[in-house]
């Protein structure tokens, strides 16, 4: 996936990676289950056109999705405009939002092969 080869190149998106007790919750939940919160996430925290804590709704720890957000850039609506184009202040179609969870779960099966 491009986007993640651009991502890889940032030093702060680079950084971000899963640990132990991320990878041991994804194992038990499967990634179905990983899915499912990354679909939810996006929709209720990041797919709104307006949103009032925006670039402070994603946490930096405590759920892989979350890991993962901040490392491909769909933490928040301002990291999503700059890496994925995607216009602040307007609502995400189900297709962006398709894509911003597809990268995300790209991002942690590689997390996971390695």
């Amino acid at each position: 996936m491009d986007i993640l080869d651009k991502l890889a190149k940032s030093k702060f998106r680079s950084r971000f990676k899963l640990h132990p007790k991320e990878l041991e919750y994804i194992k038990t939940k499967g990634l179905d289950k990983i899915y499912s919160h990354a679909c939810d996430f996006i929709r209720y925290r990041i797919a709104p056109a307006e949103i009032p804590n925006d670039g402070k709704q994603t946490p930096m720890r405590g759920h892989p999705v979350f890991i993962a957000q901040h490392a491909t850039a769909t933490c928040c609506r301002g990291c999503i405009e700059k890496w994925h184009h995607y216009p602040k202040g307007i609502e995400l179609t189900q297709a962006q939002q398709e894509h911003l969870v597809s990268v995300i779960m790209e991002w942690i099966k590689l997390q996971i092969d390695q």
